[in-house]
Formats: structure tokens, sequence, C-alpha cells
């Protein structure tokens, strides 16, 4: 059975498909970005900061009553508040044991972005996605 996260990502997939070159790829993840619910100035907070990244990124994480994760962020940066967007999409919502046991990289791979990011971009989503997942483990207990 395809999981919530999978489905996430086919959808994500064919939405990519759709747009064709980078260069309108680039332009979409930027309108995904702008979708973002803005956080509060108290969320943007050094305990809610993601290591790792050049740009300043936010990740607040809302674990739920059902088991289930609810991330929200945001960044400084439109490119990174796309991709931001995107993990969202992923994870958000999700049970943890679903968001910890999900091969990340493969779905980059899968959407085009491993290649399509700059290395300071690629290892800025590796750190936004472990700490979704490291989140996701620690609600797992």
């Amino acid at each position: 059975m395809t999981s919530p996260i999978d489905a996430a990502l086919t959808d994500l997939a064919d939405e990519f498909e759709l747009l064709g070159d980078w260069e309108e790829r680039y332009r979409y993840v930027i309108e995904l970005g702008k979708e973002l619910a803005p956080l509060t100035d108290a969320e943007r907070s050094e305990a809610n900061k993601v290591r790792g990244c050049a740009s300043q990124v936010w990740l607040v994480t809302e674990p739920q009553a059902d088991g289930s994760i609810v991330f929200r962020g945001d960044s400084d940066a439109h490119i990174v508040s796309g991709l931001i967007a995107i993990l969202l999409r992923l994870y958000s919502g999700r049970a943890a044991a679903d968001i910890a046991g999900f091969d990340a990289k493969a779905a980059f791979d899968r959407l085009g972005l491993s290649e399509a990011l700059s290395s300071q971009r690629s290892n800025g989503l590796k750190s936004m996605v472990a700490r979704i997942q490291r989140d996701a483990q620690a609600a797992l207990g």
C-alpha cells in the first residue's frame, strides 16, 4: 500500500513533470514558498532555527494527539521557503513512524532537486530533513 508521504511525492513529481525546464520549476518552488503560513516572531527563535543552512531557516514541530506531527516553517530566502513548502507537503501531518522511515534522498532524486540545487542548498535541505526526522524519532520515544 502507498503511504501518504509516497502519494504526496507522486503528486509533486507529477507537478514538476508538467513544468518542464528548471527555470520554470524554480519559479514554481518560489511560488510554493510564498504560500507558507507566516511564523510569529516568537516562533523565529533560536530553538526553532535549523543549523547547517546558509540562509535562516526555522522549523516548528507540533506533535499531535493522534501520533502525527505537524510541521511549520519559514526562511529569509525565497527558494529555501519553497524547499520548506515541499518538505511540509511531504512530512507535515504524517505519522512519526512514516516520517522516520521515509527515504528523503530518493525523493529529492525523483524530483530532480539533487542535481538542480547548489551544494550549499543541498546541504541545507539535508539539515532540514535531518531535523524533521530527528523530531519524528523523538516523538516515537
